[in-house]
């Protein structure tokens, strides 16, 4: 007869089990029916798949799709069933999963093929036969010899090529029937818990809906992005053109040193493109007012500044107003769920009397500007008091930019809007995707530390609330930008490595974060580090969150 240990299962209390019980035989005994809706696991802080044995006193929090580490093993799932789908339907294609476009992730084939409009019904008719048959997936570290043999086999190139810049001794793969491949993280035990999905013809490539941390039980529904789509495809195939589109040939160009050329084409690609926008503002005498908006980390400042270097080139002399010292008094200010002030929040601005300064300064009045003082929490006067003609186009930065309600009384032809953010030209490989927002914080954590004196778990406190706010007042309005701007930079987490390392090794197991932070620091460990930030120039965005700039952006 086989021992009985005792386990703590968040929710339900102490669970008498078999010894050698493993996770996901506690969760068919716990949960019954309904255990597929437990994907994985939080033990002491550190996520695990259901392969894992139980052990005496054992502390278990099994995660759904409602907790975002469970929300991250549904993707890679799902992603690994709709590559074996397309494996068998088109044998000679490669499967390239690409990025998020709203709540849907975009994924197609390479050498030159596209999915057309039946062949989404036979890959979700492969997909539905893979989910039903509910095929095991075997997790297994093979020596790293072995495992880039496997991968050659497969014809996953861009793995081989990944594998031979790393000192690995060990590979991680998965095995789901004769399907090998590998993955940036855990997946579920088997096919069987993504049930919930659809396919989308998105031309050339395809869609896949799954449900959300805030819908867990239906699909989200799709809303197109056509001018995120075109800002993520030109990345694409600059980043092609260059045999930058996976880490294992930026690997090899910093090893063989070759990255100087690189880290000047990418600083050139982002000169170039400002001086675009800037070509664009100029050519419509209409347009007096610039609003520029993104999420947190992407550079806002940095590009604002030399937007306005190259404005100057074109005979403009622009100047910049702060939303910030238009916040409403403290005692106006919103507040969130949790009864804290909500100074993202849209109402936290005295929209009145911004958009009477607009107007009066585009009827050419002059005006004075407000001080908002934090300490106090009240509007000042500053004692600057600014004028404008055609010539001098004003600047307005901040999270609810592109929202028509901050500018509501200036006619749209007045205005030109931006929308920024880090979009990420790099992959890790063809299936594991290189999230924008681990990019955004990880520069954030960097500069949070260097430059305003919040260590990485005041980083990790905060930016929750950050992104919740960027879903609310950001991303909803990102179509009506004008033009997009991605500033991220293919070479930057090679960079950010270094510094972001050792932030996160200082966080251990008895904090909440510690998880997290074990997923980054397994995560940077695909990137060889570039030594040479003498290389990088003093005006880049990258040098916002590292230091070094040549202009103010702190």
């Amino acid at each position: 007869m086989k021992k009985k240990i005792k386990v703590h299962v968040e929710g339900i209390g102490e669970v008498l089990a078999d010894e050698g019980y493993k996770l996901e035989k506690l969760s068919k005994k716990v949960f019954g029916k309904d255990y597929r809706k437990y994907i994985g696991a939080r033990i002491n802080n550190k996520i695990y798949n259901l392969q894992k044995n139980i052990e005496e006193n054992m502390s278990i929090r099994f995660l759904s799709l409602k907790d975002e580490d469970g929300y991250k093993i549904y993707t890679r799932t799902i992603s690994a069933v709709f590559i074996m789908a397309c494996k068998e339907i088109f044998p000679q294609c490669t499967v390239k999963i690409e990025h998020f476009i709203g709540r849907g992730l975009y994924a197609e084939l390479e050498e030159g093929k596209s999915i057309s409009f039946s062949e989404i019904e036979k890959i979700k008719a492969k997909m539905k036969d893979i989910i039903e048959k509910d095929i095991p997936i075997f997790r297994e570290k093979v020596p790293a010899e072995k495992g880039i043999s496997l991968f050659k086999e497969q014809g996953y190139e861009d793995k081989v090529r990944l594998y031979n810049t790393l000192d690995k001794e060990l590979i991680q793969t998965y095995k789901i029937g004769e399907h090998i491949d590998g993955f940036h993280g855990y997946l579920a035990p088997s096919t069987g818990y993504v049930n919930i999905f659809d396919l989308k013809y998105y031309y050339p490539g395809a869609i896949i809906l799954f449900p959300t941390t805030d819908s867990v039980d239906r699909l989200p529904e799709f809303k197109e992005q056509k001018k995120l789509a075109r800002v993520f495809k030109e990345a694409n195939e600059w980043a092609d053109i260059l045999d930058l589109g996976y880490l294992g040939s930026l690997n090899e160009k910093v090893l063989n040193g070759d990255i100087g050329e690189v880290i000047r084409i990418s600083e050139a690609l982002h000169e170039k493109k400002i001086g675009h926008i800037a070509d664009e503002i100029c050519k419509d005498d209409d347009i007096n007012i610039i609003l520029i908006a993104g999420p947190s980390s992407s550079g806002k400042t940095t590009f604002a500044q030399r937007l306005a270097i190259h404005l100057k080139v074109n005979g403009k002399r622009p100047i910049a107003i702060s939303v910030d010292d238009y916040f409403v008094d403290r005692d106006k200010t919103p507040l969130n769920e949790k009864g804290e002030y909500d100074f993202e929040s849209i109402e936290a601005i005295d929209l009145k009397r911004l958009n009477e300064d607009l107007v009066k300064l585009l009827e050419g009045e002059e005006i004075e500007l407000p001080k908002y003082n934090f300490i106090t929490g009240k509007s000042e006067n500053s004692g600057v008091k600014i004028k404008v003609d055609k010539d001098h186009p004003i600047i307005v930065e901040g999270i609810h930019g592109l929202n028509p309600r901050l500018t509501t009384y200036i006619p749209e032809k007045n205005k030109f809007k931006i929308y920024i953010s880090a979009l990420t030209q790099l992959n890790i490989d063809a299936h594991n995707r290189i999230s924008t927002t681990d990019t955004r914080l990880i520069r954030r954590m960097v500069r949070d530390n260097k430059f305003r004196g919040n260590d990485i778990f005041r980083t990790f406190e905060l930016w929750q609330g950050v992104t919740k706010g960027e879903e609310q007042n950001i991303f909803p309005f990102q179509e009506e930008a004008d033009i997009m701007f991605d500033s991220a930079l293919v070479y930057e987490l090679s960079v950010l490595k270094k510094h972001a390392v050792p932030l996160l090794e200082k966080v251990d197991n008895s904090s909440i974060y510690y998880s997290e932070c074990k997923r980054l620091l397994q995560f940077l460990k695909y990137f060889i580090d570039i030594e040479e930030e003498n290389l990088i120039p003093p005006n880049s965005i990258l040098r916002e969150f590292i230091g070094g700039a040549d202009i103010n952006v702190h």
